[in-house]
């Protein structure tokens, strides 16, 4: 499995969002970036995290911080999600887990004497220039998107 540290190039890429449009990391050149991969749209854990970013979205707008949503869900499943809960930014299909993959979260996981292959959920924090600022892989869904903006150091201008 890949492994992204601060420092490194973030993985490029084009996804389809829920409406069939390519969204491209090359398209927030110049702004930082919150990637977020969580596992399924309308589970629990998933509900949490997204409407946490949602609740304080317009602080993460105010310091220009583009905020991305990747699952392997389908377009419908990611609009059907995207209504349900008023969610204001992206959700992206990477639906043969190939940015999943490039970012290191995608592989072997376990669930109730299962194992299967899915993301696990990580958040990545790109900056300006294109370079992996954070990476969280210990993510509790309930504070995460709290937590990142405390983190991130204000770049907007004075």
């Amino acid at each position: 499995m890949t492994t992204i540290n601060p420092g490194d190039v973030a993985p490029v890429f084009s996804l389809p969002d829920a409406q069939g449009n390519i969204v491209s990391l090359a398209d927030f050149r110049g702004r930082r970036v919150v990637l977020y991969f969580y596992p399924r749209d309308n589970t629990p854990g998933c509900t949490k995290e997204a409407c946490g970013f949602r609740d304080i979205y317009s602080d993460y707008q105010s310091r220009n911080i583009a905020v991305l949503g990747v699952s392997t869900d389908g377009a419908g499943a990611h609009a059907k999600f995207a209504a349900k809960y008023q969610l204001p930014f992206p959700l992206l299909c990477d639906s043969n887990a190939e940015v999943a993959t490039a970012y290191g979260c995608y592989g072997l996981k376990k669930f109730m004497g299962k194992e299967f292959m899915g993301i696990t959920r990580s958040t990545f924090a790109i900056d300006p220039d294109g370079r992996i600022e954070k990476v969280y892989r210990k993510v509790k869904p309930e504070t995460h998107a709290a937590e990142i903006l405390a983190d991130l150091p204000d770049l907007s201008p004075e």
